[in-house]
């Protein structure tokens, strides 16, 4: 193998396994133990980096693969969000039915609701501005469509990579690299090119930090493509940039008293949440974000037995028996019971709770489809902007 992945259907028979499961699977069918049935669900003990909530993201590849194999699984649905302590999935079978699935299980979950999460907070700081995901190249190549899907979900406008962009149906975006300008030895020229070769439905984003001052390069872009010009990107790294919120404000004003106040600032270059935040209030239109949402930190999930041939069953530290996820559609306020107890009204305002964990497969066979990446972003952004609202009212 020149790439150094696992196919799809090496995943699927359990061939990226920790060596553990397929041990003890043998050994529960050496000892008649290979139809004992279990509940195990998928939870976490707690968010990375103290969030309250995370995105759950990798539901779809987590349920195919436990599609044609003799369990019933329950799960909250692409791009929910979810607390701490609550279980995500459920899965009800012999354990030697998708034991050595656990693995690959708990990986497609792990760093896809990492990098939603991350995306759902960036978006946050961007108070509505567009946040575009540049961040593929600091993952392997074999997964750039996973995170682009997953930074989309979290709330991302638009992806740069082609493949992620397919996968989620839309066009991939992006503007132009320094070396497209280091090649033409001359801002203008560069400027000119593309936009006399690149696509009419591309939005004209010149690059203006290559060379020269930021401020001295905007003007000099819009001034070559004067109302062609969508934008400019500032893209300078942080050792070089200095004050970039000072910089923002100073390209706005240069831009607006020479009456280019069309022209939208996008910023990129080692953006996080604060940094975004802060710009946002500076004036920057729009930003792109790489390695803070690609490389965002992965979700410690467990999948853990709590039940074994009917009887409540778990390990130290752990709640016994399955469970439901209940949210009052108003106040997002959750409560999780034994699977088969109704929770009641919620006593904050009165409303009919309802359940999160739903049932996806049945004996193996696909009864319900997850949210398409389209109505997970949807799901995403409205529900954090009320969870959003509702926290600032309780404080």
């Amino acid at each position: 193998m020149r790439l150094h992945i696992a196919t799809e259907e090496e995943i699927r028979r359990g061939e990226t396994a920790d060596v553990y499961f397929r041990r003890i699977r043998k050994v529960l069918e050496e000892e008649g133990l290979d139809d004992v049935k279990v509940v195990a669900e998928v939870s976490t003990r707690s968010l990375p980096e103290g969030w309250e909530w995370g995105v759950l993201c990798g539901v779809e590849e987590a349920l195919s693969l436990l599609e044609d194999r003799d369990v019933t699984v329950y799960a909250m649905d692409e791009g929910e969000i979810f607390r701490p302590g609550q279980p995500v999935m459920r899965i009800e079978g012999s354990y030697t039915e998708f034991c050595e699935l656990e693995t690959a299980l708990i990986g497609c979950l792990a760093k896809a609701t990492g990098i939603a999460t991350k995306a759902a907070r960036c978006k946050l700081a961007a108070k509505g501005k567009p946040v575009y995901s540049f961040g593929i190249r600091r993952q392997h190549p074999a997964i750039a469509p996973m995170v682009d899907r997953a930074a989309y979900i979290g709330g991302c406008d638009g992806v740069s990579g082609i493949k992620g962009a397919e996968l989620i149906g839309e066009k991939p975006v992006g503007t132009m690299p320094h070396a497209f300008i280091l090649i033409f030895g001359d801002q203008r020229e560069a400027w000119r090119a593309f936009d006399e070769h690149v696509p009419e439905d591309v939005p004209r984003i010149a690059l203006v930090d290559t060379f020269y001052d930021e401020v001295e390069e905007a003007l000099m872009a819009a001034e070559e493509l004067g109302d062609r010009l969508f934008g400019v990107r500032l893209d300078t790294p942080s050792s070089r940039r200095g004050d970039m919120v000072e910089i923002v404000r100073e390209v706005r004003w240069e831009l607006d008293v020479r009456g280019y106040e069309d022209v939208k600032i996008m910023v990129s270059g080692g953006l996080d949440e604060e940094e975004i935040r802060e710009l946002a209030e500076a004036g920057a239109d729009a930003f792109g974000v790489g390695t803070a949402i690609s490389d965002a930190p992965a979700v410690d999930f467990a999948l853990d037995v709590v039940e074994v041939d009917g009887e409540p069953r778990a390990k130290r530290g752990k709640l016994s028996g399955a469970k439901q996820v209940w949210r009052c559609p108003k106040c997002l306020e959750d409560k999780v019971t034994p699977a088969d107890r109704e929770p009641g009204e919620c006593p904050r305002c009165g409303e009919e709770r309802r359940p999160l964990l739903r049932k996806f497969i049945e004996g193996g066979e696909p009864v319900r489809e997850p949210r398409s990446p389209k109505e997970a972003r949807k799901h995403v952004l409205r529900t954090v902007k009320r969870l959003e609202g509702v926290d600032r009212e309780r404080d």
